[in-house]
């Protein structure tokens, strides 16, 4: 007995033509074209969308840190610029506005005496003012009220306040009550924009 069949055998083979398959007509092959090309142009366009909204967060992102940085850049210039005019409202809160309104005080109380009288005329006028204030707010007075006015100095008045009373009418002037409103004011703006630039 050989051993010729334990041999794999290279010689020519002998094929089986399979006729199993159906053969696939025109219309069935584009009809696959058809769906490969919609899945394809699916595929396509979801890649498209998913990139733009991938680009479209990272403008968003770079967009909202940029005006993060500026609106910091912005508060602390704010911060600064107060810093450094803060001693010029320290010095203006404190020594020129209340010169300027010592200075004015008497012709501001004549003004408005003037225009009081325009309403009230031949009704009796009075200006109570501080003590020591009296004299220098009656050289200021002029002669053309059709009634004399009389100044008087009142203890309960701190420098700078005055009543006038023309008929029933009255007005009060309080130049230091201003001058307070405004330095109150003033503190509280650089308050806050301290407390903005520090906290955000």
């Amino acid at each position: 007995m050989g051993i010729t069949h334990l041999l794999e055998d290279f010689g020519p083979a002998t094929f089986v033509q399979q006729t199993d398959f159906p053969e696939l007509s025109e219309e069935l092959i584009e009809e696959e074209r058809a769906v490969s090309y919609e899945k394809g142009y699916s595929a396509g366009w979801d890649d498209a969308v998913t990139a733009k909204d991938k680009e479209t967060a990272h403008i968003s992102a770079t967009l909202t840190s940029s005006l993060e940085d500026l609106n910091f850049t912005y508060k602390e210039a704010q911060a600064q610029l107060i810093e450094s005019l803060d001693p010029m409202f320290k010095v203006l809160t404190s020594a020129v506005l209340p010169d300027t309104m010592a200075a004015t005080f008497g012709h501001h109380i004549v003004d408005q005496m003037t225009d009081m009288a325009k309403m009230h005329t031949d009704q009796p006028m009075s200006i109570f003012v501080s003590p020591g204030e009296g004299t220098a707010v009656r050289s200021l007075l002029p002669d053309s009220f059709a009634t004399p006015v009389q100044v008087q100095e009142d203890e309960n008045l701190a420098p700078g306040q005055a009543y006038l009373r023309a008929g029933t009418s009255e007005r009060e002037i309080n130049s230091s009550g201003l001058v307070e409103s405004i330095q109150d004011s003033i503190e509280a703006f650089t308050y806050h924009v301290r407390e903005d630039s520090q906290y955000g």
